[in-house]
């Protein structure tokens, strides 16, 4: 049952991509990240009372709080750059550049907090890098220092969801103790929440929540609750599961990513595509078996 389970993270995981595309059309992404974030936050607080860690939050010292705010903030930094990214640009395209977020948590875990690097784990590195950029188009990697001058571009957000992600993986990692995992999880989501409302109302896109055409509010509120299906279905699998199986099953959304983005939007997978999503899968399975 556990392997139903990892496979149901991974799948939910995967199309979370695909149902916010197709709900941000014409909805801004700022508007659509407020708007689903309450879904994920009744998923991450689900977790939270099904394990029952709800209790340890009052025993945290005032570190690991402030930690869990700093987390939080890049948690909803990614989240707003990765659903800007995804307004912009092809879903295909958006997932493997939001993936490098592994390999810059890698190398920022070996930089800042002086862990060791195994061949394996050099080597997934390597691979994850070298299939991200064969997945991109020529054309997108000679624009990118113009659209870094500029500031804007799916390409640039896209890489901004990356860091910011990877940036939530190590603050979290430098001092979070004494808080349990899925209420870390549920406590960063509620930063997010405020976070996100804050930016909207600051923004002067309050009149947007209230135009937001129903048929895109049904997505983006489907891609929470599809977010918050794969964070329980991979708890579910953890619990009865080993973790050596049911990480390398849950790192595989991207091929249910790709999948849906050609089956469902009709996005182009090229041989140069598909040889560096092999590339992209085969670096992921080495740093999970480093």
């Amino acid at each position: 049952m556990w392997m139903l389970f990892a496979c149901g993270a991974a799948f939910f995981a995967g199309v979370t991509a695909v149902l916010a595309k197709v709900g941000i059309r014409h909805t801004d992404s700022t508007v659509a990240t407020a708007l689903r974030t309450p879904v994920v936050l009744a998923g991450a607080w689900a977790m939270v009372l099904l394990v029952g860690s709800q209790r340890s939050l009052a025993q945290a010292d005032a570190r690991s709080l402030v930690l869990l705010v700093l987390s939080g903030l890049a948690t909803g930094a990614s989240w707003l750059c990765y659903f800007r990214a995804l307004q912009l640009g092809e879903v295909s395209k958006v997932v493997p550049i939001d993936k490098m977020s592994t390999v810059m948590t890698v190398l920022l875990a070996v930089v800042v907090l002086g862990e060791g690097l195994s061949p394996a784990g050099g080597a997934g590195v390597v691979l994850m890098t070298a299939g991200t950029l064969l997945m991109l188009e020529r054309e997108d990697l000679r624009a990118l220092p113009r659209a870094l001058r500029g500031g804007g571009g799916w390409l640039v957000h896209a890489l901004g969801s990356a860091v910011f992600a990877a940036l939530t993986a190590v603050l979290g990692k430098a001092g979070i103790v004494g808080v349990e995992s899925n209420l870390g999880t549920a406590v960063r989501t509620a930063v997010v929440l405020v976070m996100a409302w804050v930016l909207v109302l600051v923004s002067g896109k309050w009149g947007e929540v209230r135009r937001v055409p129903r048929g895109e509010l049904g997505w983006v509120l489907a891609s929470g609750a599809a977010t918050a299906a794969s964070w329980l279905c991979f708890y579910r699998a953890l619990q009865d599961g080993p973790a050596s199986v049911v990480v390398p099953i849950d790192r595989m959304s991207v091929l249910v990513t790709v999948a849906f983005s050609a089956l469902v939007l009709g996005e182009p997978t090229g041989r140069r595509y598909l040889a560096g999503l092999g590339l992209l899968v085969a670096g992921t399975l080495a740093l999970v078996a480093a």
